[in-house]
């Protein structure tokens, strides 16, 4: 009977212990100096800060201010998607002050990165690694510095170098229907937790928004 309690006991504390408390907030603090100027000059100047119980953030978020997305005027009315934005395209800038494992399972550098939009192929070792195709690829940002759009090929060299040449470094975005703009963590299961906000983006003159789901924990477990 005690070996039974103390069972019971040693699982309540492990499940509890398992469940990372996350809290997420913006915060008005100026982009890193880091990030090239013609980026910085696209970013907010709030960002999105998410902490856990370390004294350190996970990870924080500068938003570009106004993400351009490619949409009709029915598009923007029925709602729109990550797969509007042109890929290439920058949608903010990253900093962790520790290192971060991201959903490849892969080590990122504590440091500042930018982050541009890219749709992962569903073919060869990419086939189910990730429950949505869309991600931000990290760039260092000493060596990501033009505001205009990148072609995938060189975003796919730039992003690897994080990794030394093995694979983009990535940021997972869950879909999320845009209706609450107050961050707002999400527990998605397996252990993975994503940030739910909402950002301001323009098709053409329309501005509209866009839901974002930002992957702040967890990891593609195969």
């Amino acid at each position: 009977m005690r070996t039974a309690g103390l069972a019971v006991m040693l699982l309540a504390s492990s499940l509890t212990a398992a469940e990372p408390k996350f809290s997420a907030s913006y915060d008005r603090t100026e982009p890193p100096a880091a990030v090239a100027e013609p980026i910085r000059k696209l970013l907010a100047a709030e960002a999105l800060v998410v902490r856990n119980d370390q004294p350190d953030p996970v990870m924080t978020v500068w938003f570009r201010t106004t993400i351009p997305v490619k949409a009709n005027p029915e598009q923007v009315k029925n709602g729109l998607t990550y797969r509007e934005i042109p890929e290439g395209e920058v949608v903010g800038a990253i900093q962790f002050p520790q290192s971060f494992t991201d959903y490849r399972r892969q080590q990122i550098p504590a440091g500042v990165y930018t982050l541009r939009y890219a749709i992962q192929p569903d073919i060869g070792d990419h086939t189910g690694t990730a429950p949505h195709p869309d991600f931000c690829l990290l760039c260092p940002a000493a060596k990501d510095t033009t505001a205009d759009p990148v072609e995938k090929k060189d975003l796919i060299r730039i992003s690897s170098e994080v990794n030394e040449g093995k694979h983009p470094a990535v940021l997972l975005l869950f879909p999320h229907s845009g209706k609450e703009t107050a961050p707002k963590p999400a527990d998605k299961g397996n252990g993975v937790w994503v940030v739910n906000t909402a950002r301001p983006v323009a098709a053409g003159d329309t501005p509209t928004t866009l839901g974002f789901g930002i992957t702040v924990a967890g990891m593609w477990k195969p």
